[in-house]
């Protein structure tokens, strides 16, 4: 009798354990094509760009001035970055030696703008009077263009760093302020309550419970501040900007030298993707609930 019934037992779990299997393979697939499927992916369309753009560049629908191949944006990447040959880079500058300017610009104008921005937006949106007065102000200045403003920095600061400095730093703390404002003022109610209720004083429910619960959306606007900003440097860069890479941008624009304009582009778009990607891994670090509750 109990030899049947576990060989009946072990018949009947059969599909089930097929089934756990079969289940687990497909989630095994899933994670190894999430994992190399995204890379994989973007090397094959970052490829068929570049074989696109060689075929333009080939079929001479446009003077090579106004559509150079690719081998000519890298040939200005190799000089640019030789330190060693007659101007030391471009312009008396490497490649490297320019980014590294942009980026410290960028780097202390998104700085202060992200400390202005968080300390405004936890104001904001703990005091509903001030969120009101202030609200349409941060708006206003968020709607701005950075050229529009530029001109008048130059006028108050000079064209030495501190208009150049300023201007990303106005750029960046909008997103930062509402993003913040929001987030804090949409934390549950209850939390609060429970954390008041356990003898909690107000700077005690700040720390260990708004800003915990708030800090996914406050680093969301860091990461929409930072790109902002970065994407402001050729802006800020227009005035006495020829040593960044911005400048560097601008100074090749006005000489027609299209490979050295499409390397500055390319240089600022994949450093800001670097940068975006470490602010990601930072908000997943600082937050690894998020998305799963």
């Amino acid at each position: 009798m109990s030899a049947q019934f576990t060989k009946n037992a072990l018949d009947e779990a059969a599909p089930a354990r097929g089934w756990s299997r079969e289940k687990r393979t497909r989630r095994d697939y899933r994670h190894w094509s999430g994992v190399f499927g995204g890379p994989l992916l973007g090397l094959v369309a970052v490829l068929a760009l570049l074989a696109v753009w060689q075929l333009l560049a080939l079929a001479r629908i446009w003077p090579e001035q106004i559509v150079p191949p690719p081998t000519r944006v890298w040939e200005q990447l190799l000089v640019t970055t030789d330190p060693h040959n007659g101007q030391g880079g471009y312009a008396g500058a490497t490649l490297w030696q320019r980014l590294a300017v942009s980026l410290r610009r960028v780097a202390y104008g998104s700085g202060y703008g992200i400390v202005i921005g968080v300390l405004l937006g936890l104001v904001m949106g703990l005091v509903p009077v001030v969120r009101v007065v202030v609200a349409p102000l941060v708006t206003f200045l968020r709607a701005l263009p950075p050229l529009a403003y530029l001109s008048l920095l130059v006028i108050w600061f000079g064209i030495d760093e501190e208009p150049k400095v300023y201007l990303l730093m106005l750029a960046a703390f909008p997103p930062v302020a509402v993003a913040t404002a929001a987030a804090v003022s949409g934390v549950n109610r209850q939390y609060v309550e429970a954390a008041r209720a356990l003898g909690a004083r107000r700077r005690h429910v700040l720390g260990s419970v708004v800003l915990p619960a708030a800090a996914p959306e406050i680093l969301t606007g860091v990461r929409l501040a930072v790109g902002v900003a970065y994407s402001s440097v050729v802006a800020a860069e227009t005035v006495n900007g020829a040593d960044g890479i911005g400048g560097m941008v601008l100074n090749a624009q006005r000489y027609n030298q299209t490979a050295v304009v499409l390397l500055g582009l390319f240089v600022i778009g994949i450093t800001g993707l670097v940068i975006d990607a470490l602010i990601v891994a930072v908000r997943r670090l600082l937050s690894p609930w998020r998305g799963r509750a």
